[in-house]
């Protein structure tokens, strides 16, 4: 059967898009991670593939290898002003990234078998370029805007204004109907679509994030892990800085930790190298509370986290959080169950299908900052719990997340829908 299948175009056309990822850049995240290492996963049973991002930097080169993976390149397709479009604002653009990826194509006499599209933005330039070369269509949300704006709240029009919703739900069902077939992240994303679109479809399936299991692993006996200019004991987050992903959730509950836990101090990871504007706001929120609280030495806020350090971070850590009220899965809780590290995620977020509560993880509503602070409390004091929670999640994260194992889904699912 691997040759039915010889080249793949996979699109994930917003934020920063580059071989080896800075992440933590506006709109740069787990779904960069997410595109690379299923395109690597791939490629190592012999098909080739293609990642279509915008090109709007002039000092990037348009084809861009990966390094170490000859059978995978990003490929970068101008549209619109030489400048970074934020994904909200994006949609103006697309139809000239359409186009001009079309020529690229047929310029370089490219032959795909299918196209995956990315988020809404790439799903539609998925559909696009894929009706006119009469090739099958995939898409995969990451996150779904109804279900975004259910979340988040807030006021209506500002909400509007700042994210879009309107016109990203319309397309979003538009995507949904006249894809050959999307896979959602978990059953909770699914349910989502059900419930906020009144979508139905037996063409849709659950296929969950992966986990580089051969970075993200635990510190070996013979292994002299890196210095770290951290405490001595700490409990850690790390994501992208943005609005939604509750870390004042997180800094309410620490200030009840730290009260009765007098040695364990609190590390925020993340943020991109040159903050802009949106998250100087975020990080300006953090530090409002950290000085609010009186906390000022127990709370550490790091920014940006270069690749060599994450996995390191993940390890030294009593325990990892994932706090957001609004994660469609949450791919740190893997790659610190990985790691060996205990998790405490939001019960809320699609990564509640994954764990299983007491066993391999634990789940809590972050904004109740008694009950989050307790289960942080309780992992922290009890060895035994702490213990099992480590090994129980790295045999789950093993078992059923190594990107060999969903590179492996999305080759029966392609079959299945082409």
């Amino acid at each position: 059967m691997k040759g039915d299948i010889k080249r793949i175009a996979m699109l994930s056309t917003h934020g920063y898009f580059d071989p080896v990822p800075v992440l933590g850049r506006t709109d740069t995240g787990g779904q960069v991670v997410y595109v690379l290492e299923l395109a690597k996963a791939l490629s190592k049973t012999g098909i080739k593939v293609d990642i279509y991002t915008r090109w709007f930097d002039k000092n990037k080169p348009q084809l861009d290898p990966v390094p170490g993976f000859p059978d995978v390149n990003v490929i970068r397709i101008s549209a619109g002003p030489w400048e970074f479009i934020p994904k909200e604002k994006i949609y103006d653009v697309l139809p000239e990234l359409s186009d001009n990826m079309l020529r690229y194509i047929r310029d370089n006499e490219l032959d795909y078998d299918l196209f995956h599209g990315h988020y809404i933005d790439a799903g539609i330039v998925s559909l696009n370029v894929a009706e006119a070369l009469k090739k099958p269509a995939f898409f995969t949300a990451h996150s779904i805007g109804a279900w975004k704006k259910d979340q988040m709240g807030g006021d209506e029009a500002e909400m509007e204004e700042r994210f879009n919703f309107k016109y990203r739900i319309a397309e979003e069902i538009r995507v949904f109907k006249n894809i050959n077939a999307q896979s959602v992240t978990s059953i909770v994303q699914l349910e989502k679509i059900n419930e906020l679109y009144n979508f139905f479809a037996d063409n849709i399936a659950i296929i969950p994030p992966g986990v580089d299991v051969h970075h993200f692993k635990p510190v070996s006996s013979d292994e002299a892990d890196i210095s770290l200019d951290l405490p001595e004991k700490y409990i850690y987050c790390i994501s992208r800085i943005d609005s939604n992903k509750g870390h004042d959730f997180l800094l309410r509950a620490f200030d009840i930790v730290r009260k009765k836990l007098k040695d364990v101090d609190l590390v925020i990871g993340g943020g991109s190298p040159n903050p802009k504007d949106r998250e100087k706001e975020v990080f300006d929120k953090m530090n409002q509370i950290i000085e609010e609280c009186g906390m000022q030495n127990r709370g550490h806020i790091l920014g940006y986290v270069p690749d060599e350090l994450m996995a390191p971070y993940y390890r030294r850590a009593e325990l990892f959080v994932l706090p957001s009220l609004f994660e469609p899965f949450g791919m740190t809780t893997q790659e610190a169950m990985a790691c060996g590290t205990p998790v405490v995620a939001s019960k809320y977020g699609g990564i509640r299908t994954v764990l299983e509560n007491g066993i391999d993880g634990m789940l809590v509503d972050p904004s109740d900052a008694e009950e989050f602070a307790g289960i942080m409390i309780k992992i922290l004091t009890d060895k035994k719990l702490r213990r099992k929670l480590s090994e129980e999640g790295y045999k789950t994260v093993h078992r059923e997340f190594s990107w060999e194992a969903i590179a492996d889904k999305f080759l029966k699912f392609y079959r299945e829908y082409m």
